[in-house]
């Protein structure tokens, strides 16, 4: 009788929150007014653009979601040949995309402009005694430039600052005991030392003037000035208001109904400002017929489970549901290619392996992948590119990575620190071998090097295969450096440069469709419906997973260690690249 007063029960709610979903369904589908006659697009950068797909279903209801990349790059697209849309209006200021997605945006509002449209940048401030270069750099995209006359221009170039703990550790008794393939593989080095080696060094300085370099060929271009001119005027930086002004920074300066009064001029009489957002659900997606190519996203740290998880602030890639993803679309028959989305630092080697193999078999069913990168593809996250047909990156992705670290965290002095003793019983000579209340034994590090001789060799036999290069070829490029876009593809670790146009061009190349031919871009896996995820949530199938939220401002200060301390503790041997804190 219990058990079946509780099915019942639970029956009734199952109801109860499928009408009241059907009812939230039915609010939000109201009618959609139609566009005016003349538009202007209004978005707000300042908080970024998610990399991912975004919430859905359950989720959508409740949390209002960050713009995603995507949905951007879609709207923008979509208004190119819109003869009602005569322009962008964007909110910017604070460095909130990377230097990668920015050159996304910024080739997105180039093919924008080209099309006869106005594009409209103000910002309050590039900067407020910070940096700003990276902000200034997306604005320099637009045809004018807006800034409220007491912002300034923060561009001052770029600058890294590595944070290390070896010496905290000690303090608090713990020792970090890892080893490493090769010397370029500095994502450990936090850890295990107290400055930069020569070798780290070397990375960091070729990432920061490849970066540079790509910044002031774009300002100069965007600003119709010298590269030369560029260098002096960052040397120079920052910029007061009329100083930025004066150098031809910026165009006007004005408060931000200003720049939107002047938005409203350029498009015309009757002009009407609509969000980027509320015009890609009034005027619909491109590519929404023709052949289909699938969109599989990996997205965040690699791992082996089946759940998705976010702390403070770090995404996580599930290898299960990526391999189910592209086993769904190797399977469906309307697919004609698949287009790997991959903004990945890495992460486990196993997880990486798991992918690889799944991308291997989807051309091995004759499906061709193209793999485009987004501001990282480093270590894992290059690992599961290489299977794929061809790799697009930006120039400004970081990419490379190819080596591997493993070993642990040494916590038994700290435990003692805090009063605990610890005591243990074994069978088995390397029983102990994981444990971090103890160091490696000869034996236990004897078989440590053994494995990383194995992923090592591993990572780089799939990079000769997949990338068609000699094994001295790979050796040459590997030892663990982090390169840039623009220096991979000099070195034959990636195809071509760009976005996702230039990585769906090469999919219908290889699949076959005309270049002009229709096509139809398709999610893998499919969402599922409301009803769908409120029924797996109720049975416990759900494979959302838990998404775990921390403010990262409270932790702010402590991220850098705590970044390091949970991923070794989590990962103690994995293919994942260094955290390259670019102040821009």
């Amino acid at each position: 009788m219990r058990r079946f007063l509780v099915g019942f029960l639970a029956v009734i709610g199952a109801l109860a929150i499928l009408l009241a979903a059907g009812v939230a369904v039915l609010i939000l589908k109201v009618r959609v007014a139609p566009l005016p006659k003349r538009v202007v697009l209004k978005v707000d950068l300042r908080q970024g653009l998610a990399e991912g797909p975004g919430p859905s279903g359950i989720e959508s209801l409740f949390v209002t979601p960050k713009p995603t990349l995507r949905d951007f790059l879609d709207a923008i697209e979509r208004a190119e040949n819109d003869r009602r849309v005569k322009g962008l209006v964007a909110i910017i200021g604070g460095n909130s995309l990377g230097l990668a997605e920015s050159q996304q945006v910024r080739d997105a509002i180039a093919e924008f402009r080209s099309k006869g449209k106005f594009a409209i940048a103000f910002a309050d401030s590039f900067g407020e005694f910070g940096p700003g270069t990276d902000s200034y750099y997306l604005a320099t995209a637009f045809d004018r430039i807006w800034l409220q006359p007491m912002g300034s221009v923060g561009l001052v170039g770029v600058y890294s600052n590595v944070m290390f703990f070896k010496d905290t550790l000690a303090l608090l008794g713990i020792r970090a005991e890892f080893a490493k393939r090769r010397q370029f593989k500095t994502a450990i080095n936090s850890l295990t030392h107290s400055k930069m080696t020569p070798a780290h060094r070397e990375e960091v300085t070729s990432l920061l003037r490849s970066s540079f370099a790509q910044i002031v060929r774009g300002i100069a271009k965007g600003r119709a000035l010298s590269a030369q001119t560029v260098q002096q005027e960052i040397d120079r930086g920052p910029f007061l208001a009329r100083e930025a002004l004066a150098a031809k920074l910026v165009d006007h300066l004005g408060y931000r109904d200003d720049a939107i009064a002047s938005a409203r001029r350029r498009g015309g009489k009757g002009t009407k400002l609509v969000s980027l957002e509320s015009y890609l659900k009034r005027a619909g997606r491109p590519h929404r017929k023709g052949a289909e190519i699938a969109l599989i996203y990996g997205d965040g740290l690699i791992q082996r489970g089946g759940s998705s998880q976010s702390l403070f602030g770090q995404t996580v890639m599930s290898a299960a549901k990526v391999a189910h993803a592209f086993r769904l679309a190797e399977r469906d028959k309307k697919v004609r290619a698949i287009l790997f989305r991959i903004d990945s630092p890495g992460g486990s080697a196993v997880a990486s392996e798991t992918i690889w193999h799944a991308v291997e078999e989807a051309r091995r069913h004759k499906k061709p992948v193209v793999v485009s990168m987004g501001d990282l593809a480093g270590s894992g996250g290059y690992y599961i590119a290489v299977a794929a047909d061809k790799i697009v990156a930006e120039p400004a992705t970081l990419t490379g990575s190819i080596g591997v670290f493993a070993g642990k965290l040494v916590l038994a002095d700290f435990l003692k620190k805090i009063g605990i003793t610890t005591d243990s019983a074994q069978i088995g000579t390397n029983a102990a071998m994981f444990s971090s209340a103890s160091d490696f034994t000869p034996e236990e590090h004897a078989r440590l090097e053994t494995f990383l001789n194995s992923v090592y060799a591993g990572f780089k036999k799939r990079v000769a295969e997949g990338r068609h290069m000699t094994p001295s070829a790979v050796a040459a490029v590997a030892k663990g450096r982090v390169w840039t876009g623009e220096q991979a593809k000099k070195r034959g670790l990636v195809d071509a440069l760009g976005g996702y146009r230039t990585a769906i061009r090469l999919a219908k190349k290889l699949a076959k469709i005309t270049p002009k031919a229709p096509y139809k871009l398709v999610l893998f896996p499919p969402r599922k419906s409301l009803p769908e995820q409120i029924y797996d949530r109720l049975t416990g199938r759900s494979e959302t997973g838990a998404h775990i939220r921390i403010n990262p401002g409270a932790v702010a200060a402590i991220r850098p260690l705590w970044r390091e301390l949970a991923l070794r503790l989590a990962n103690p041997g994995a293919l994942t690249m260094p955290d390259f804190a670019l102040s821009r």
